[in-house]
C-alpha cells in the first residue's frame, strides 16, 4: 500500500528543507569533484601526453554523463510532480521507465564504444602516442557504461523522493572506491599490473557499477514512495517515456551542447603550434577538473531545488517556490564568488596539483594562469544562470534552458573563440570569449525567468 502522508517537500521550512538535501548532494558532488581532480592527478604523473588523451576524451565522457543525468533529471521531474498530485502508480511507471531508458542508453553506447573511439582522437591531428592512449582510456568507460548510466538513475530516484542522503552514499561509494583503485591500477600495487590509463579508467567504471549495485539495494530497502518492479522495466510506456524526454531532452542537449563546445576549442587550439595545441588541450582538461569543485556543489543544491521546486508545483503553492529558487540563487552565487577568488588568487598552485614531473610545466602554468582568471570572471553570473536552467527543468520548460545554452556556447563563445585565436595568434587571449558569452546567457536567463515567474508560477491557484 502507497504512503499517502504529506511528503516533507509540501510543508517543511523552505531554508532547511532545502539545506537538509542540498548539504548531502553537496558532500557527495565535492567527492565527486575530489575523483575527479585525483584520477587527473595520477594521470598525470604518467606524463603530458596522458593528460592530453585524458583531456580530449573528457567531451565524450561528458557527453554520456549528460545523456544520464539529462534523462534522470527527465524522470525526477515528472516523479515529483506525480508525487505531488498524489497519483502513486504514475510514479511507479515513470520509475520503471526510467529504469528501461538507461539499459537502451548503455547498450547503444558500448556498440559506439566499439567503432568509434579511434577516429574520434584521430580527428585531432594528435600523435600516435595520445591517440593510443586515448583509445585504451576511452574504449573501457564506453563499453562498461551501464554502470553509469544505472548509478544516476537509481541516484535520481532517491532524490526525487527528497532522500538525498541515501543517494549521497551512493556517490560516495562510487567515488571512494574509484580514488582507492586509482593508485593501485595504473601504479600496479598490491599484486596488480600497472596498466597506465587503461588502470585509470578501469578504476573509473569499477566504482560506477559498485555504485549501482549499491543504488539498487538502497532503493529497494528505504525507497518506499516509489516501487520499481524488473517485469515494469521491461515494458515501456511510449506515453510517459515521451513526457520523460520532454524535460530530459532539452537537459541532455544543454549538457550536450558542453561537449560540442569543448571539442571546438580543442579544434580551434589547432590554429597555433603542435607544441602549444597540445599544452593548451591539456591546460584546457585541467581546468575543467579544477572548476568542477566550484560547480558540483551547485549542481547538488540544484539536484536538491528541482524536486522541490516541482513537487510544489504540482501541490500549486507558488510562495514555496520563490522562496526555493531565492534560496538557491543567493547560495550559488555565494559558492561562485569563492571560486572566483581562488582562480584569481592561487592559479598556479592550483595547476601544480598536475604537475607532470617534466620542463612541460612551465608551459603548462603560462598557458594556463591566464585562462584560469579570464574564464572565472564568469563564475558568479553562470551561478545565476545554472540555477536559472535548474528551475525551467523543474516546471516543464527545459526548451528555455537550451535556448540558453545554444546562445552561450555555440552562437557567442565558440565564434568568440575562433576570432580571438585567429586574430591574435595569442591562446591566451582566446579564454577571454568566456566571460563574453556569459553576459549573453544571463541576459537571457534573466528575461526567461521574469517570463516563468508572470506566466507559471504567478498565475498558480
Amino acid at each position: 500500500m502507497q504512503n499517502t502522508k504529506e511528503n516533507k517537500m509540501g510543508v517543511q521550512n523552505v531554508n532547511s528543507l532545502l539545506l537538509s538535501m542540498a548539504i548531502p548532494m553537496m558532500i557527495s558532488m565535492l567527492v565527486q569533484a575530489l575523483y575527479n581532480i585525483v584520477d587527473t592527478m595520477f594521470v598525470s604523473k604518467l606524463g603530458q601526453d596522458a593528460l592530453t588523451a585524458l583531456s580530449l576524451a573528457f567531451p565524450v565522457q561528458n557527453l554520456l554523463i549528460a545523456v544520464s543525468v539529462g534523462t534522470g533529471v527527465g524522470v525526477n521531474a515528472l516523479l515529483s510532480r506525480s508525487l505531488g498530485e498524489k497519483n502513486f502508480d504514475r510514479a511507479n511507471r515513470v520509475a520503471e521507465n526510467g529504469v528501461f531508458l538507461s539499459i537502451i542508453s548503455s547498450i547503444v553506447v558500448m556498440i559506439l564504444g566499439f567503432t568509434l573511439v579511434k577516429p574520434y582522437f584521430g580527428s585531432f591531428g594528435s600523435s600516435e602516442r595520445i591517440i593510443a592512449l586515448g583509445t585504451d582510456y576511452l574504449s573501457i568507460c564506453m563499453i562498461f557504461s551501464f554502470g553509469l548510466f544505472g548509478q544516476v538513475m537509481f541516484e535520481k530516484l532517491l532524490q526525487a523522493t527528497g532522500k538525498t542522503a541515501y543517494s549521497m552514499v551512493v556517490q560516495l561509494v562510487g567515488a571512494v572506491t574509484n580514488i582507492i583503485l586509482d593508485p593501485i591500477m595504473i601504479y600496479g600495487l598490491i599484486g596488480f599490473p600497472a596498466m597506465g590509463v587503461k588502470g585509470a579508467a578501469l578504476a573509473t567504471v569499477t566504482g560506477q557499477i559498485v555504485a549501482l549495485i549499491v543504488g539498487i539495494v538502497i532503493n529497494s530497502k528505504f525507497n518506499r514512495e516509489i516501487k520499481v518492479t524488473l517485469k515494469g522495466s521491461v515494458k515501456p510506456n511510449g506515453e510517459i517515456i515521451k513526457r520523460i524526454y520532454a524535460v530530459g531532452i532539452p537537459s541532455i542537449c544543454m549538457a550536450s551542447i558542453g561537449s560540442v563546445m569543448n571539442v571546438c576549442i580543442n579544434q580551434t587550439m589547432r590554429l597555433f603550434s603542435d607544441s602549444v595545441a597540445a599544452t593548451g588541450q591539456a591546460v584546457f582538461g585541467i581546468y575543467f577538473k579544477l572548476q568542477s569543485f566550484v560547480f558540483m556543489p551547485i549542481f547538488g543544491i540544484n539536484n536538491s531545488m528541482v524536486p522541490i521546486v516541482a513537487y510544489n508545483f504540482g501541490a500549486k503553492n507558488p510562495e514555496r517556490i520563490k522562496k526555493t529558487i531565492k534560496l538557491s540563487v543567493i547560495y550559488a552565487c555565494i559558492i561562485m564568488a569563492a571560486g572566483f577568488l581562488a582562480f584569481q588568487t592561487v592559479p598556479e598552485t592550483l595547476l601544480r596539483i598536475f604537475d607532470t614531473g617534466g620542463d612541460d610545466m612551465k608551459e603548462i602554468i603560462r598557458i594556463g594562469k591566464p585562462m584560469m582568471r579570464s574564464i572565472s570572471l564568469s563564475f558568479i553570473a553562470a551561478g545565476y544562470c545554472i540555477v536559472a536552467g535548474s528551475v525551467f527543468q523543474a516546471l516543464g520548460k527545459g526548451m528555455l534552458s537550451l535556448i540558453v545554452s545554444v546562445l552561450r556556447q555555440l552562437v557567442v563563445l565558440v565564434p568568440v573563440a575562433f576570432l580571438l585565436a585567429y586574430l591574435t595568434r595569442d591562446i591566451t587571449i582566446m579564454w577571454l570569449s568566456f566571460p563574453i558569452a556569459e553576459i549573453a546567457s544571463f541576459t537571457m536567463s534573466y528575461i526567461f525567468m521574469k517570463k516563468i515567474y508572470k506566466n507559471e508560477i504567478n498565475t498558480l491557484k
